[in-house]
């Protein structure tokens, strides 16, 4: 028992704990949170629990929180299809209402992690400053423009980047607004295969 009486495991994360032995978990809900890039963004709860800004000691415990930023960034960035995360001037970083923020080590760790699951990419590689969001790894892109194509008849067709990219026929396609070297990466994907 945690203290906040059972509940299945899809309602609940861990996020931390208070020793070594004892766990403490927080609902999975949302709140929507004015923040200085977005009004309406919903951040989850655990963005207002202030050892989420704090990387966690415990090796399991740290792999849920980073899960967490993970899905957090992606989230963001997708829902207000922001394609670039400059590491410094994020908003996620800082939670002002409960007073606790990343420190620059923090948000290094944060964002390797980030682009070592797949799901970013460094712009700079060189002084890694600016990291490209793949709202959709490439090889998901490349199915959902297949998908697209064969619900709409256009497998044989010709497309340009453009209208893949911006078309009157891509609204609400998780590839409409896409970063355009993402989408060719994605149909480079779908000519290797033949498709």
């Amino acid at each position: 028992a945690t203290g906040h009486g059972m509940a299945d495991a899809d309602s609940f994360v861990i996020v931390g704990t208070y020793s070594t032995c004892v766990s403490y978990v927080l609902p999975l809900t949302t709140t929507t949170m004015t923040t200085s890039a977005s009004p309406d963004f919903e951040l989850p709860d655990f963005y207002h629990f202030p050892p989420f800004f704090t990387i966690q000691p415990v090796l399991s415990t740290r792999e849920k929180q980073l899960g967490q930023w993970r899905e957090l960034i992606l989230r963001y960035h997708t829902d207000l299809k922001i394609k670039t995360l400059v590491l410094h001037e994020c908003p996620l970083w800082k939670n002002g209402a409960i007073g606790r923020e990343l420190n620059d080590e923090e948000i290094n760790i944060v964002v390797h992690d980030f682009v070592r699951s797949g799901h970013g990419e460094w712009e700079d590689p060189d002084v890694r400053t600016r990291c490209r969001i793949l709202w959709r790894k490439p090889e998901q892109l490349a199915s959902d423009v297949y998908d697209w194509a064969v619900a709409n008849g256009f497998v044989g067709s010709v497309c340009t980047v453009y209208e893949l990219h911006s078309g009157e026929d891509v609204n609400g396609m998780s590839f409409q607004g896409a970063d355009e070297e993402l989408l060719r990466r994605a149909l480079g994907i779908l000519e290797d295969q033949g498709k």
